[in-house]
């Protein structure tokens, strides 16, 4: 039976934990994350990022985080704790889930921009 993105979903929901908008602000403020947004570009551009986050389209995540790949950014270090958000926290559960077949260990969904812009996390043009 093939898979679904539902099942796609609920396997990275229950592999990848998720923070609340307070907890993530917590672990910003400690300074030792890399914060990804996975949205498209073109979300970005229309609604700004979280202040400092780097944006890494979900299709090239894979390219960006390997340290083998062509495309790697040196900002994915498996030693770094990783916060993933997109715009309502799948694309985002799903990166971290595919961070964690990487090798990554410490990964966190913290859900959508908005929710977490709305709970006070700064915010900057993109």
């Amino acid at each position: 039976m093939p898979t679904k993105v539902k099942d796609l979903l609920a396997e990275a929901n229950a592999a990848v934990p998720k923070l609340s908008p307070a907890e993530a602000a917590e672990r910003m403020r400690s300074g030792d994350v890399l914060v990804v947004d996975v949205r498209d570009p073109t979300e970005v551009q229309q609604s700004g990022r979280l202040k400092g986050a780097l944006n890494v389209p979900r299709g090239m995540l894979e390219f960006r985080a390997d340290p083998e790949s062509q495309y790697h950014n040196p900002e994915f270090r498996k030693d770094k704790t990783i916060l993933l958000h997109c715009a309502s926290g799948g694309r985002s559960a799903l990166a971290g889930k595919t961070l964690q077949d990487m090798g990554y260990t410490s990964v966190f969904n913290i859900g959508g921009f908005k929710d977490l812009a709305e709970a006070g996390i700064d915010t900057e043009p993109a």
